[in-house]
């Protein structure tokens, strides 16, 4: 090639370079030009639910486009999470799920999707404690006759959970395993469910996260016996930890994040990315969030490479205490 050739081509290349480098940038400045949906593999009313619609508020603000949330439950969040993976990378189809992300690899023998490398790591969203609760007029006062009062009637005694995989599924893992008593578990398709015939008296007790108890336990039509954190929950200054009340070393928090599909261009990925820095920062965010009994992540958590560091590790980790424990959902 002489050198006046390959001065062509070089000009060439650049010219297609920044011809590319132009369009992401317009593509950015034009996104998004249509409404996003937000997928939640849980039924609607439910706490990830919850705290789907808050942020989804905040990031319709932030990106003067609508952020509708979507509920597509079943099979422990991991249908949504498939139909996620399985979409176009346009940013118009986004994700919000809870820790079940990182329990799914153990949990399901056969997965249509690699929880890990399969979806564009947005970033963490939220830490909600959990409430160990029974129905309104469940025999035991407190959490230490709770425990005596289950351990006592194991074969008559019934867990609600959202399903397998779900967080009150995973905490009644660690409860039952905790306290030595396996109990006959009612799984529903999502916690909202759950939660009605707990109300209901129909099943009688669980383990929910605090963004679906907070107000059944303030109108009094639930018994609450503990909260899953280190420290007592602002929002039930009254409930003690379960640590404090009976069960030393007992504490689960369940965590959210906001993914996108794999392969999702890094400009729609930073407005994304901004928007969700944005609704982390929200007042809006923070006191409904408050309300409910737990508060957004800090922005440095907020991101892409925290979310993704973050996630992998948690498979880890949980991928050894479902594999000790011998829980499968298949």
């Amino acid at each position: 090639m002489s050198s006046n050739q390959q001065r062509r081509f070089a000009l060439l290349a650049t010219a297609v370079t920044l011809t590319g480098l132009m369009g992401q940038s317009a593509w950015a400045q034009a996104y998004p030009e249509k409404p996003i949906t937000m997928i939640v593999p849980f039924a609607a009313g439910g706490p990830t639910d919850t705290v789907a619609r808050i942020f989804a508020q905040s990031m319709t603000g932030f990106l003067k486009q609508q952020v509708i949330v979507e509920n597509v439950g079943g099979a422990g969040g991991t249908l949504g999470a498939a139909r996620v993976a399985r979409s176009e990378a346009n940013g118009y189809t986004i994700f919000l799920h809870h820790i079940g992300q990182s329990t799914a690899p153990a949990l399901y023998r056969k997965l249509s999707y690699n929880a890990a490398d399969d979806f564009t790591p947005i970033g963490l969203v939220a830490d909600v404690p959990m409430t160990l609760v029974a129905r309104k007029d469940f025999p035991a006062k407190d959490l230490k006759e709770l425990v005596s009062y289950v351990q006592a009637n194991k074969d008559k005694i019934t867990y609600a959970n959202a399903g397998v995989g779900s967080a009150s599924h995973l905490c009644g893992m660690l409860l039952m395993s905790a306290i030595k008593a396996d109990l006959t578990t009612v799984p529903y398709k999502g916690t909202g469910p759950a939660m009605n015939d707990l109300l209901g008296g129909q099943v009688d007790f669980m383990c929910d996260q605090t963004t679906n108890t907070t107000g059944q336990i303030k109108a009094g039509k639930i018994k609450a016996y503990a909260v899953t954190t280190k420290a007592p929950v602002a929002s039930l200054p009254n409930l003690p930890t379960a640590s404090a009340a009976g069960l030393p070393g007992f504490e689960i928090a369940v965590w959210h994040a906001l993914y996108g599909p794999k392969n999702l261009p890094k400009p729609v990925a930073d407005k994304l990315q901004a928007a969700l820095q944005h609704a982390v920062k929200d007042p809006m965010v923070k006191q409904k969030l408050a309300d409910l009994g737990t508060e957004p992540v800090a922005p440095a958590r907020a991101t892409p490479a925290a979310l993704d560091q973050f996630l992998r590790a948690e498979i880890v980790k949980w991928t050894r205490i479902i594999k000790a424990a011998g829980v499968y959902a298949d």
